[in-house]
């Protein structure tokens, strides 16, 4: 996982997507899905910006966790940039 944080976060810094720097989070939280649900998965990322409008993505993140019910760590959630 280092790498793959390592190695994404230069391609981003590099080809300058953001306005910003991009830097990665301690930690991370992965969730994978199965073929057949590709299309809902791309419709949620066309729409994730008018979606979190109505529901933030730490809200979000927390409601997966426990539908899931994986154990965490409230400290080690997602801390929104200032």
């Amino acid at each position: 996982m280092q790498s793959v944080k390592a190695k994404s976060s230069k391609w981003v810094n590099e080809a300058s997507h953001l306005g910003n720097r991009f830097e990665w989070q301690k930690g991370f939280g992965a969730f994978t899905y199965s073929q057949g649900q590709t299309d809902k998965i791309y419709r949620y990322i066309l729409n994730q910006e008018t979606h979190h409008k109505k529901i933030t993505f730490l809200e979000e993140y927390e409601r997966m966790l426990k539908i899931y019910k994986v154990d965490y760590e409230q400290r080690f959630l997602f801390v929104a940039p200032i």
